[in-house]
């Protein structure tokens, strides 16, 4: 139990102006995070401390001296792999109660839980790819992670600016999979929710680990590592360790098959499709050097609510809009998905074998397209994403001269960098330039600039599509129908034939109102028995 007169000591000692490392601050346009532990801190086991939150709200100046918005003991540590290696550590906090266990706690207007991290952005000197991800990932999954920033004192010692994080977690308001208890065993409920991630065995690990059976590269031995990162290691048994491992194995078994592209038994059967699509558009948007490999999260469903692996949330984002100076480089061309494993064959943590493989399917690449292509139109427009760079540099400038007389790193290398910018503004000058030939790039490669996009070598027109809820399908008149058209989901599942109405042997309307948001598949059977197929997305 923490000593009283500690405690005591820490509040007294807050009440005054923070100066360290010759920055005084008395007062900031962030809010401002002061925590004291009685202990060093250190990367393992979590130091108690106490910590208190000044944060008056939006637009209002926090100062020092002011009422905290929250006060209360947690317990403390360094985090991460690499970005341990920085002088600006990074954190892991968890809200403690009277006793030292977990409690659930709203911090700075975010998702209540007791797991938080700081993020210490040290080798990005815009200090923002990754709440800048966050902000544009979220917009268009299901969810990702939410941080406020703050400027963070410990022990006396002025730190600069952090990002105060919602960690990955299941939660209503997290990860949105069900909760699974330790004494499940069978039934549906077996089936999910579980968070599976591929990363290293360092920085935050689970004993609860399986290497993949297949080599990312031909030839070589199957490096990626499986991890569960929910249940925790003290909240799973065996048969669930075993379940989820042996659904990952069939869902790899899927996509390495030949039949990978069938819609019944190929990697729709495991895979939410759209999520993954939305992960590979993030990823290549931000160039994200450890795309795919690290950091890459996924979660299962129970089976009674769809059951698929879902790409996600997004995480760890520091070496990408050009940060990086190895592998695939900080340059704005090309796509991690198939260049990385060319360019960087020995790097231990290579791509793995699925992802070049879903870029192979015809059908998928054009589901991609067609999404990034509404994406551009709406949540990743040139407006939304240039609005967000220029919002995150206007909340962070009256913060930056101290941060970076804390940490005096403009105008040097720091580990990856591939710009390296003398001042605040030439490195957001450079995120913004790099940003906007990275779209341009990947317009040229994904962009569909035709209202109706059909696959190529099919005489199915669907219009308007993506369609909202009714469209019209026609089959070129040199054709005869002799079934359909039926509809199917991305999984291959026939959904039926939702006509409206006929409006001549060729043309129907049909109606996609009552279905979820995804990826359909128009089906027909001409008279010869050939099977004729065009992709329809749902917004």
């Amino acid at each position: 139990m923490i000593n009283k007169y500690f405690y005591l000591a820490l509040i007294c000692c807050f009440a005054t102006t923070v100066i360290g490392y010759g920055q005084q601050l008395t007062q900031s346009n962030l809010p401002i995070i002061l925590i004291s532990s009685e202990f060093a801190i250190e990367d393992e086991p979590k130091t108690s401390a106490l910590m208190r939150i000044i944060d008056n709200g939006p637009g209002v100046v926090n100062k020092i001296n002011d009422n905290p918005s929250f006060t209360g003991r947690i317990g403390i540590e360094f985090r991460g792999s690499s970005s341990q290696w920085f002088p600006k550590k990074p954190y892991s906090i968890e809200v403690w109660d009277a006793l030292g266990e977990d409690v659930d706690t709203t911090l700075m207007g975010m998702s209540s839980d007791a797991d938080w991290v700081l993020n210490a952005a040290y080798n990005d000197k815009t200090l923002m790819r990754d709440q800048l991800t966050y902000i544009l990932g979220g917009s268009i999954m299901e969810y990702a992670p939410r941080g406020k920033y703050c400027e963070l004192m410990v022990n006396g010692s002025y730190e600069g600016i952090y990002i105060l994080m919602e960690k990955i977690k299941r939660g209503k308001d997290r990860v949105p999979i069900d909760k699974l208890d330790i004494s499940i065993v069978d039934g549906d409920k077996l089936t999910g929710g579980y968070i599976v991630k591929l990363d290293k065995d360092s920085g935050n690990p689970s004993s609860s680990s399986w290497n993949s059976k297949y080599a990312s590269i031909p030839g070589k031995l199957p490096t990626p590592l499986f991890q569960i990162d929910y249940p925790s290691v003290s909240n799973i048994n065996l048969t669930q360790e075993l379940y989820i491992k042996n659904h990952f194995d069939k869902a790899e078994d899927a996509v390495f098959s030949n039949s990978f592209a069938d819609p019944i038994i190929g990697f729709r059967k495991y895979f939410d499709e759209q999520s993954l699509i939305d992960f590979i558009i993030m990823n290549e948007l931000a160039k994200n050097g450890d795309g795919y490999r690290l950091s890459t999260y996924m979660y299962k469903e129970r089976d009674s609510d769809g059951g698929k692996i879902k790409m996600g949330p997004l995480w760890d984002f520091n070496l990408s809009f050009g940060n990086i100076d190895y592998c695939t480089g900080g340059n704005h061309l090309g796509l991690v998905i198939e260049d990385f494993n060319k360019v960087c064959a020995d790097d231990y943590w290579v791509v793995h074998f699925w992802w070049k493989k879903f870029m192979s399917d015809k059908v998928f690449l054009d589901s991609l397209k067609r999404r990034y292509s509404y994406l551009r139109a709406q949540q990743l427009s040139d407006a939304k994403i240039f609005r967000t760079i220029d919002s995150i540099a206007t909340l962070l400038k009256p913060a930056v001269d101290r941060n970076f007389a804390r940490w005096p790193i403009l105008g040097q290398y720091v580990w990856p960098n591939f710009f390296v910018g003398s001042t605040f503004n030439q490195e957001l000058n450079f995120i913004n330039n790099w940003t906007r030939m990275r779209l341009g790039y990947l317009d040229g490669l994904w962009l569909i600039k035709s209202p109706t996009v059909n696959v190529p070598n099919t005489n199915i027109t669907i219009k308007p599509n993506p369609v909202k809820t009714n469209c019209i399908i026609s089959i070129d008149t040199n054709s005869t129908v002799k079934r359909g058209p039926f509809v199917y989901t991305s999984a291959g599942a026939l959904i039926g034939r939702p006509v409206i109405k006929s409006i001549n042997d060729h043309s129907w309307e049909l109606s996609l109102e009552p279905f979820p948001v995804g990826t359909y598949y128009v089906r027909y059977i001409d008279k010869d028995e050939k099977v004729h197929s065009t992709a329809l997305m749902k917004i």
